[in-house]
């Protein structure tokens, strides 16, 4: 399949052209800024879909939102519909408009016209038509100060620059440039458009966040580093927003450091804490050395030791029952802690041992359910 992207250098223009790329049936044919409305013939042959993203939003000039939106738009509507009927077949137009559309600014008029162009077009058989018109689009590579409050938000925060917030209590509705290109390719692949009450093509989910809390969220990433706690970042809107977060680090601040406890048995370290599933950590014991001596009422924990031999004691606290087990770092086992059970771990080889470790919970210096006993 052959398809052109007008806007190809965009943010979701980018985004979209990493995700073709990793599709071998796919070759791409790009229509940027460099490009003008008479190459369009040229650029055209042989495609089989257009991604229609290109599009003008802040202009020095504001009749630059009808040269780049509308009048674009209609040159491509012409230009598609006689490809399609030069080669006998269809070649379908996706067109990124946007929710503005609805307001009478010349940005949203000039969108307008250019939904008005491509809703003519659907007429012609050969020529289906998918019309988005998509709230703020956020994800990686989104411009900062441009048209993204998320992406300034995300590159001050990540730069330690002030961000600036006129209504904190103002809502915005946001949809994640992943899922964005996810329902595009679902619709280039011919899966049936979901539309809504007013015909257009829809990307869900869709978020609502207010400014205020938007900027509280990211602040929350950036000081994660320093308190461990991260956000519950796995799915959803949070895994969105936490993803794009990230991407707008600067290089010197991919690596972070953690505090790391050392005394006569080795070095102890925190690395990440969570909210409600505990935290994970790292230990070193030189040769010879035993940890732990101690036992807990619900607390449980993960040991996987990743370097060197080691010998885990148990014993009953009311039966006296006693077991010991050997692991080593060249076969990957765990061994979990049980309530109610004292335990410890000794360094059995003749170099430091390291040891993960995950707990249950959050250690709390106040109510550490941790309490000595040798085995």
């Amino acid at each position: 399949m052959k398809v052109l992207i007008t806007g190809a250098n965009g943010f979701v223009g980018k985004n979209l052209q990493l995700h073709l790329s990793e599709r071998k049936d796919v070759q791409v044919v790009c229509f940027t800024r460099e490009h003008g409305v008479t190459q369009l013939p040229a650029l055209l042959q042989g495609v089989d879909f257009v991604f229609h993203l290109a599009g003008v939003n802040r202009p020095q000039d504001p009749a630059e939102f009808t040269v780049g939106n509308a009048d674009l738009t209609r040159a491509l509507c012409a230009e598609v519909a006689r490809a399609a009927h030069a080669a006998g077949r269809a070649i379908p137009i996706l067109y990124t408009s946007s929710t503005q559309a609805a307001s009478d600014n010349p940005y949203g008029r000039s969108k307008r016209e250019a939904e008005v162009a491509l809703q003519a077009l659907e007429q012609d058989p050969l020529v289906p038509v998918h019309l988005f018109r998509l709230p703020n689009v956020f994800g990686k590579w989104c411009r900062p100060q441009y048209n993204s409050a998320v992406a300034t938000f995300c590159h001050h925060t990540a730069r330690g620059l002030p961000i600036q917030i006129h209504d904190p209590h103002a809502a915005m509705t946001l949809v994640y440039v992943d899922d964005v290109i996810k329902r595009f390719l679902q619709i280039m692949d011919g899966a049936d458009p979901a539309t809504n009450a007013e015909g257009f093509d829809t990307v869900a989910p869709q978020y609502t966040v207010t400014v205020g809390e938007l900027a509280r969220q990211i602040a929350s990433f950036r000081d994660s580093r320093a308190t461990l706690m991260t956000e519950r970042v796995g799915t959803g809107w949070m895994r969105a927003l936490y993803a794009t977060y990230v991407s707008y680090l600067p290089v010197e601040a991919f690596s972070y450091e953690v505090p790391g406890y050392a005394d006569p048995r080795g070095v102890f370290v925190e690395m990440l804490k969570t909210q409600d599933s505990g935290q994970f950590s790292y230990f070193t014991a030189h040769p010879g050395v035993t940890r732990g001596g101690h036992y807990h009422h619900s607390k449980t924990e993960k040991f996987l030791v990743i370097q060197g031999d080691a010998r885990f004691r148990f014993r009953h606290m009311q039966t006296g029952q006693e077991h010991v087990l050997q692991t080593s770092g060249t076969k990957p086992q765990i061994v979990e802690t049980v309530p109610g059970w004292t335990h410890d771990i000794t360094n059995m080889g003749d170099a430091d041992m390291v040891v993960m470790l995950w707990a249950n919970e959050v250690f709390d210096r106040a109510r550490p359910d941790t309490f000595a006993c040798p085995v």
